[in-house]
Order: C-alpha cells, then structure tokens, then sequence
C-alpha cells in the first residue's frame, strides 16, 4: 500500500490549536451537569487539532486555573466518538465532516462550538501496490473495507457515482480503521 503525507508547518496549526482551546474552555465553563465533579471529558483521535493540544500539555493547566480537570479519551474513529457524545460519556470532541450529520440524526443533542477547515488529502482509496485495480471502476464486484458512518464512508460513495457506479455495486466490509489495514494486508 501507498500513502502520501505531507508536512504541515506548527505555526499554521496553533491557530486552530487556540480555536480548539478556545471551544473547549467555553464548553467546560457551560457544563452545570458535571459542576460537581468539575471534569471535563474530551474525546479524541490520532488526528487533528485535539491530539496536538493533548500532546502540548497547555490544556490542563489552563482549565486547572478555572477549577476544572481534563480527562482524555481516545477513540479509532469519528462515529464511536459521536456515539460517545450521544451517550453523554465525553464532554466534547472533535470528528470529520460526515459522523456529526449521523449523530444528530439519532439525537438532537449534539451542538457544534467549532469547525476545522476540511482536510480532503487526508482520506484516499488504497489498494495494494500489486493490485490489478487502477481506477475507482475496477472495483466493481469487489469487496471493499471501510468505516461505516464515516468520511471514507462519504467519500467511497460519492467516488464510485463518479465512475457510474452504485454501491450495490461492490460490497462494502464494514470495519474499523486497525481492522481495515490488518485485513489489507
């Protein structure tokens, strides 16, 4: 398999970073359910702007000055994370574009404080480096792994239309993201 990343500079994401503090500083501060225990639940992955602030540190001396602690939590991916906040088990989080329209879906209970620019080189369809597949059409009759509720979701639909396909097309597995790559390969 083949992925491409590119570097992204920190001076362009302390912006974000302080936006992200700033949300979850706002929200902590409107959380009258938990006054007593005077936590706040922050739901995260191994991506974006939360996982920088979490690495950083500055989060939880900050809100240690306003009374309160941090607890993380990390999850694989946007949906369990949306489900968790459904479920009221974390406080704030952050997902891509396509979980939250899910969540709320199920429950009207979901608000967003902030929004992150979206960040579509981030997400791609891969196949082996072997793979006889070569475009999006070759992948008519087969099965294909993915995170269901997901912004790969959203993108695997909307990439199989364009090469005049339908999902009934191929047969989509539905699988974390650890669970996609271990079966990748």
């Amino acid at each position: 398999m083949t992925a491409r990343t590119r570097a992204v500079p920190a001076s362009s994401l302390l912006p974000r970073l302080w936006l992200a503090l700033a949300a979850l500083i706002f929200v902590s501060l409107t959380l009258a359910a938990h006054a007593q225990e005077r936590t706040v639940r922050v739901g995260y992955q191994k991506y974006g702007t939360l996982v920088l602030l979490k690495g950083r540190g500055t989060l939880e001396p900050r809100l240690k000055a306003l009374g309160y602690r941090v607890q993380w939590s990390e999850f694989p991916s946007g949906p369990p994370l949306m489900e968790a906040l459904n479920a009221g088990a974390v406080d704030f989080g952050s997902a891509g574009e396509t979980p939250p329209i899910f969540a709320q879906a199920a429950s009207d209970a979901l608000a967003y404080v902030a929004h992150e620019p979206a960040a579509p080189k981030g997400e791609a369809i891969l196949v082996p480096k072997a793979s006889p597949i070569q475009s999006v059409s070759d992948l008519r009759g087969k099965k294909v792994a993915l995170n269901k509720g997901s912004n790969v979701h959203y993108l695997l639909v909307r990439a199989i239309e364009a090469a005049g396909l339908s999902l009934s097309d191929i047969t989509p597995v539905y699988l974390a993201p650890a669970d996609a790559r271990a079966a990748a390969t």
